[in-house]
């Protein structure tokens, strides 16, 4: 497939980001997928929707300020809309495509009836009080609003948004349409219609993976070195999880800095010192090193759920463990997945590794539109399952074929959306 024929106009080909890696996924993918359904690879290439929205605001000391705002939907074969909405400063265009595209595959891995979509505002939160903050939300969800609805397009929080932001886009959303509207978005308040056993999903869902991989490859969860990129609420369920699971969590790295400890962190500690301290550094019997160090450290496991585009050339040869889990979305270069590949070392793709978030956000939507509630032991039950199902397909589909777990992940999730876009046909 010719990336340079898939970058649209108003993209620019030098800067693509992780629109770029994800076309290199799909490139490497192509040649493995079932023959009849080959010629429709180049919907994925393409996002349906692409919404760009300025965002003005009214800041506390009366000024007016403005924010880029976007919402991508590529792809509504399978259902609704479904994704995250972040705010970081750099948010792109580029990366909210690719983040998108990357809902739609691992919507389609774990078998939930959505598509993918993704949303952001070039923002930096901490910037802002709790009012403007407010302000930002319901103008951002005002400009959105023809996009949303709980049978068209359903965001979740993501990166530096969380349940409150959530509470705010349903009551904009609500107002707006006269009624509470509960299933308009998904990872709310419990209070609100969220559901039990949402803030934990996705690090869940990483848990399930690795230890599902673990046993596949001879590896034992207990005693296992684990180091973990991101502690924000991926990340530090994940690394709690595997604390009670009796492995040693050696290293945390977070946007302030890396600690490590070789016998192994306190992981309720390093959060309780995180919250107070607004850093990992200086955490109870911890020692800090150098973030280009924390590659380094001697682990058996490695859980990467901080950022995209992490392992790289840069550091994917110094890593040193035999599993490595994407808890965040892109997380490895296409280049860096290659030398990974070339040493040995096995990697749970993100659209199967992370998808426990959306499961949940799956349940909380059927939950919210049935207004019938479960409890969360019945939630992670339902949970596990799936991941287990999805893992044990992504695992026999790579062993048959002969192929990475993230093609495998691909060539599972790809052929189901084309599958609905062959019985679907096209319209007109």
């Amino acid at each position: 497939m010719d990336n340079v024929a898939h970058i649209p106009s108003y993209l620019s080909a030098e800067h693509l980001g992780p629109w770029e890696t994800y076309l290199v996924q799909i490139d490497r993918v192509e040649p493995h997928l079932a023959a009849d359904l080959r010629p429709l690879a180049p919907i994925l290439t393409r996002p349906k929707r692409a919404l760009i929205v300025d965002v003005p605001i009214r800041l506390d000391n009366g000024e007016m300020a403005h924010f880029e705002g976007y919402r991508v939907q590529h792809n509504l074969a399978r259902g609704p809309g479904k994704g995250g909405i972040r705010y970081h400063p750099d948010v792109t265009l580029a990366e909210v495509m690719a983040l998108s595209a990357w809902m739609t595959v691992k919507n389609a891995v774990v078998n939930v009836p959505f598509g993918g979509a993704k949303g952001g505002v070039r923002v930096e939160p901490k910037t802002l009080s709790l009012a403007e903050l407010e302000r930002l939300t319901r103008r951002y969800a005002s400009e959105i609003n023809i996009f949303l609805g709980q049978d068209k397009d359903i965001p979740a929080p993501d990166i530096n948004t969380n349940e409150q932001v959530m509470a705010w886009i349903m009551d904009t959303f609500s107002m707006n349409e006269g009624k509470t509207a509960m299933g308009v978005v998904t990872g709310k308040p419990v209070s609100l219609g969220g559901s039990l056993g949402r803030k934990d999903a996705t690090g869940r869902g990483v848990f399930v993976t690795t230890v599902e991989a673990a046993q596949r490859i001879g590896m034992s969860i207990a005693g296992a070195r684990v180091a973990v990129q991101g502690f924000g609420n991926v990340g530090e369920a994940a690394a709690r999880l595997f604390a009670d699971a009796g492995a040693k969590v050696v290293a945390l790295q977070d946007s302030t800095g890396s600690i490590h400890n070789p016998r192994g962190l306190d992981v309720r500690a390093a959060k309780v010192w995180s919250l107070a301290h607004h850093t990992l550094i200086g955490a109870p019997d911890s020692e800090p090193i150098d973030n280009a160090d924390f590659w380094g450290v001697d682990a058996d496991i490695l859980v990467a759920a901080a950022m995209e585009n992490q392992i790289t050339t840069a550091n994917a040869g110094r890593i040193r463990a035999r599993l490595i889990t994407e808890g965040a979305n892109g997380p490895t270069s296409p280049e860096a997945d290659l030398i990974l590949q070339e040493r040995g070392i096995t990697v749970i793709p993100d659209v199967l590794a992370n998808a426990g978030g959306v499961t949940v956000s799956y349940f909380e939507w059927v939950q919210d539109i049935s207004a019938f509630f479960w409890t969360e032991e019945e939630i992670n039950a339902r949970l596990d399952r799936i991941m287990r199902e999805a893992f044990a397909a992504v695992w026999d589909a790579a062993r048959a074929k002969g192929i990475a777990l993230r093609t495998a992940a691909f060539v599972l999730g790809c052929e189901r959306v084309l599958a609905a876009h062959q019985m679907r046909g096209l319209y007109p």
